[in-house]
């Protein structure tokens, strides 16, 4: 009795933990799409960041039509990242001395835990491997880093980049280099194999041994 007692109270516990993980991946589980006077407050906020006057306008416009076409699901934002040679100064940037690469940095150091609270996560950072295999042309080859980040709808996103605590950072961003930023609906997700298949080799095995038990105290 007392060995069934503890299988439960772990199955409770167990089950308290993965709603938990479900809830911070879908905050917004009713798939609730931003109105518009959500996103015209969202546009006044984001107006507030420091954007270098060469990108302000059309970064504006863009987003918001990326909003009006608001599905409420969750998305991936592909970011594309070619360092400055120097940190770049414009009207609203920081003060820093450092280099383009410890100035992202800082943004990162700062960023990430803002991010982790709206329920988005890094996917996939990666350094390419030299220059692009195909076309060979400037505005597509010479990228620093490619990263991929998990969010759980636009509001999330929307959310983070409109927060005083994301605004302080994000100039630092913007001084280290010029990035392709472009939100993606996903298609396909697949794990690696061999972490997908040791997953289910080891369910398979705690149901055996489980199952197993079971009959042995019938």
């Amino acid at each position: 009795m007392k060995r069934h007692r503890f299988e439960l109270i772990l199955a409770l516990v167990l089950a308290v933990l993965w709603l938990a993980l479900w809830r911070w991946q879908n905050p917004n589980s009713e798939n609730e799409r931003i109105k518009p006077d959500e996103a015209a407050r969202y546009i006044q906020a984001i107006e507030k960041i420091p954007f270098p006057a060469d990108v302000r306008d059309g970064m504006l416009k863009s987003v918001k039509l990326w909003l009006a076409g608001d599905d409420g699901k969750p998305f991936y934002m592909l970011n594309l990242m070619r360092f400055h040679k120097e940190v770049r100064r414009f009207t609203g940037s920081l003060e820093f001395n450092g280099t383009p690469l410890q100035s992202n940095q800082r943004y990162e150091d700062a960023a990430i835990p803002l991010l982790l609270k709206q329920g988005g996560y890094p996917t996939y950072a990666g350094i390419p491997q030299g220059g692009n295999v195909l076309e060979q042309r400037p505005e597509l080859d010479d990228w620093s880093r490619v990263l991929l980040v998990r969010y759980p709808s636009r509001r999330a996103f929307m959310d983070l980049v409109a927060s005083p605590a994301y605004q302080a950072v994000a100039p630092y961003k913007l001084m280290a280099l010029s990035v392709v930023l472009t939100p993606t609906t996903p298609e396909i997700l697949m794990p690696e194999l061999p972490w997908l298949a040791g997953t289910l080799f080891l369910v398979a095995l705690l149901a055996t041994g489980w199952f197993r038990a079971a009959r042995r105290t019938l």
